[in-house]
C-alpha cells in the first residue's frame, strides 16, 4: 500500500483515528491514537513514547523518545472499533531502527533468511480460555453449563459461545484475516480458532490484533478472554502451536515426498528441526515465558486424559506427545503458549533452526508412540530429553545458549533481567497452598 492508497483507505473507511501499535517484550500491545489528519506523522517521524514506560525498551527515564514508525502494508481498520484503524509499528530510537523492539528484532532473523532467497512461513495456532467471575468473584468458564469431564468439539460447548465467537471471526474476517476453523479444545471454556498461515512477521502483526480483537470483544459482553497458559490446574493450558515451512518463492523448501522416514521432509527441514531440538532448552523460555507456563508444560495427566502439552524434546509423525509434530511437509512446533511475544519466539525459531542448518544437524529417529505412556528410565533409554520444568531452569538454559542469546541481541539480556525479577518475585509470594498446609501445621 503507497501512501496516496492509505489516504484513499482512511477516507473510504471513514476512520477518524490510527492506532500507532507495537509490542512490549512480553509481546503486549501498545498503542497512540493518533487522528487521521495526522497520519502521515506515524509514517514519518512516527508517534512519540517514552520508552521507560514501557516494559524491556532499554530506556531510561533520562533516554530518548521511543518513535513507532508505521509499516503500510499492515493498515488495517478495527472492526470492533467502529472509526478506528490499526497500524503495525518498528520502534527507532534518534532515526535508527531500535534493537531492543521485537519486531525489529525478528526482521533482523527475516534478513538473514532473504539472503538466501528464502521465506519462513507460520501458520498460530491460538488457544484462548473464555471466562467470567461468579458472585463470589472466582474465575468460572463463560457458561456454566460447558461442564464436561471431556468436553473437546462439544457442539453444546461451541454453540452456546456463538454470540462472542461469531462476533470475533467477523471482525477478523474485515481485518483480512482468513478464519477457517473454530472448535471447542480440551478444557472447559476454552477454544481455538484457526486462520491462514502467512510469512511470519505478518503472521506475528496477525496474532497481536488478533489477541486485541479477542480481549477486547470479550470485555464488551461483560467476559474475560485470557490467553494465560493454564488457568485452572486440572484442565489442559493454552497453546499456541506454530506451523512452520520454508519457500523460496518456487516451492515448499520443508517437503519432500521421497523422504525416507515416510514424513515428507526434506533435508532442510530435518536440518531445521534439529536446530529447533537443539535449542529446545534455551527456547522454552522464550516460548513459554511465565511462571504459569511450566504448568502447562508437566509431565503427566489431567482430568481429561492428557495435558495435550509437549514436556517431551523430541519429534514424531502425528504425535501429539512429542514438541514437535509432523503433519506431512511441515513442522509443527507444540512448544509455545498464549504468553509468548510472538515476534520473539518467530526469531528465536528462526536462529535455532539456521543453526541447525548451518551445522548440518540430524535430529535422529522420529519417535511414532505415545510419550505420555512412557517411563521416565523408558525416555531416557529412547534418548528423549524433557523440557524445563520450570521458568528458573528454562532461563538458566537460554543464558547458556549463545546462539539464541546472540540472534536476539540486546533484547536477551533485557528479557533475561525481568523474568529473574519474575521468577524471585514468585518465590516469596506466599500461596493459599501453603497457608493451608502449614499455618496451623506446627
Amino acid at each position: 500500500m503507497t501512501p496516496i492508497e492509505a489516504k484513499k483507505f482512511l477516507a473510504d473507511n471513514r476512520i477518524k483515528y490510527v492506532l500507532a501499535q507495537f509490542v512490549d517484550i512480553h509481546g503486549t500491545a501498545k498503542t497512540k491514537a493518533v487522528p487521521a489528519s495526522h497520519f502521515e506523522d506515524i509514517l514519518t517521524t512516527g508517534a512519540g513514547f517514552a520508552g521507560f514506560a514501557v516494559w524491556g525498551l532499554g530506556i531510561e527515564p533520562h533516554g530518548p523518545d521511543f518513535m513507532a514508525v508505521g509499516d503500510l502494508d499492515t493498515l488495517t481498520v478495527v472492526p470492533w472499533q467502529p472509526g478506528y484503524a490499526r497500524i503495525a509499528c518498528d520502534g527507532h530510537v534518534k532515526g535508527q531502527p531500535w534493537p531492543l523492539d521485537t519486531r525489529v528484532v525478528l526482521k533482523e532473523q527475516i534478513k538473514r533468511l532473504d539472503a538466501r532467497g528464502w521465506t519462513f512461513f507460520t501458520g498460530l495456532e491460538p488457544e484462548f480460555s473464555l471466562l467470567k467471575k461468579d458472585a463470589t468473584g472466582q474465575i468460572v468458564p463463560s457458561d456454566a453449563t460447558d461442564a464436561l469431564a471431556k468436553p473437546c468439539y462439544d457442539y453444546k460447548g461451541l454453540s452456546r459461545n456463538r454470540q462472542f465467537l461469531e462476533s470475533l471471526v467477523e471482525s477478523l474476517r474485515a481485518a483480512d484475516i482468513d478464519v477457517y476453523q473454530i472448535d471447542h479444545e480440551d478444557a472447559n471454556g476454552q477454544f481455538e480458532i484457526n486462520y491462514t498461515y502467512a510469512d511470519c512477521l505478518t503472521s506475528a502483526d496477525r496474532y497481536v490484533l488478533f489477541k486485541m480483537a479477542a480481549s477486547e470483544i470479550a470485555n464488551d459482553l461483560g467476559l474475560i478472554c485470557s490467553f494465560m497458559p493454564k488457568p485452572f490446574s486440572n484442565r489442559p493450558g493454552n497453546g499456541m502451536h506454530i506451523h512452520m515451512s520454508m519457500g523460496d518463492g518456487k516451492s515448499n523448501l520443508f517437503a519432500d515426498t521421497s523422504d525416507s522416514r515416510g514424513l515428507d521432509l526434506s533435508r532442510l527441514a530435518y536440518q531445521f528441526l534439529a536446530g529447533i531440538l537443539a535449542h529446545a532448552p534455551g527456547l522454552a523460555a522464550i516460548c513459554a515465558p511465565t511462571v504459569n507456563s511450566y504448568k502447562r508444560l508437566v509431565v503427566g495427566r489431567s482430568l481429561t486424559g492428557a495435558t495435550w502439552a509437549p514436556a517431551y524434546i523430541s519429534y514424531g509423525d502425528n504425535n501429539r506427545s512429542s514438541m514437535v509434530r509432523i503433519p506431512g511437509g511441515r513442522l509443527e512446533l507444540r512448544l509455545p503458549d498464549g504468553a509468548c511475544n510472538p515476534y520473539l519466539a518467530s526469531a528465536a525459531v528462526i536462529a535455532a533452526g539456521l543453526d541447525g542448518i548451518e551445522r548440518d544437524l540430524d535430529p535422529g529417529e522420529p519417535h511414532n508412540h505415545n510419550l505420555y505412556a512412557m517411563n521416565p528410565e523408558e525416555l531416557k533409554a529412547a534418548g528423549v530429553g524433557v523440557l524445563p520444568q520450570n521458568l528458573h531452569e528454562a532461563l538458566i538454559a537460554l543464558e547458556a545458549d549463545a546462539v539464541l542469546c546472540q540472534a536476539l541481541g540486546p533484547v536477551a539480556g533485557e528479557f533475561l533481567k525481568l523474568k529473574h525479577m519474575e521468577w524471585v518475585e514468585y518465590m516469596r509470594h506466599v500461596s493459599d497452598w501453603e497457608i493451608k498446609s502449614y499455618l496451623e501445621f506446627f
